[in-house]
């Protein structure tokens, strides 16, 4: 028996279908079973092939900090490479936390203007923290960090930045050692890609006489 990757494991839907192949009432005998699970197979590496996983769209060269990180320097980081967070690792690269602009900005605002603050992130679709207060990123960072997996399906992804309102998650190996990011764009550029390469060539051929 063929032993399947976890992503290509056989589901509802491709049971379903391998019923639909055998067509009519089915005595279920164990021919009859090794039938259907190997037509379920067909269906499932069939879905495979459409799959878009995680690790096809990450960003795998990631700007990380450490938690004694200075605010002043995770900010510089932020603002030179115009992007709006960044994962926090240890010694050994396990994500410990996720550090924003916005986490920096409430911490140094302070508890005066944080609800003004507060207001912007609920129109950035992002969720509103307590208020932290401190001088690294160890102090404001979000913990425990949402992470996920490089074999994930791309939806999942998807899902859990609409669900969580975030805007990238850091993608981590079975350890929870970073190996990259995956953040809305990803997913857009890559829905985009998908959509262009299905659609039926438009090329012509030259007929050589």
């Amino acid at each position: 028996m063929e032993i399947l990757p976890k992503q290509c494991e056989i589901t509802e839907q491709d049971l379903r279908a391998a019923l639909a192949d055998l067509k009519g009432y089915v005595d279920v005998t164990e021919e009859d079973l090794m039938k259907i699970y190997s037509s379920a197979l067909v269906h499932a590496k069939d879905r495979l092939k459409h799959l878009i996983t995680v690790a096809d769209l990450m960003t795998k060269d990631v700007v990380t900090v450490k938690k004694e990180t200075s605010l002043v320097e995770a900010a510089r980081r932020l603002t030179g490479l115009r992007i709006s967070g960044m994962p926090v690792v240890d010694d050994k690269d396990m994500v410990i936390g996720v550090v924003g602009e916005l986490d920096i900005i409430s911490a140094v605002g302070g508890q005066k203007s944080s609800g003004v603050k507060n207001i912007f992130r609920r129109m950035l679709g992002e969720p509103v923290p307590s208020q932290k207060e401190g001088d690294t990123v160890g102090d404001v960072m979000s913990t425990p960090p949402i992470t996920i997996g490089p074999t994930e399906d791309i939806r999942e992804a998807a899902h859990i930045l609409e669900g969580h309102r975030i805007k990238r998650i850091p993608v981590v190996d079975e350890f929870g050692r970073l190996i990259g990011v995956i953040s809305r764009a990803d997913i857009v550029r890559g829905m985009s890609k998908a959509s262009r390469a299905t659609e039926p060539s438009r090329k012509r051929h030259r007929v050589r006489h």
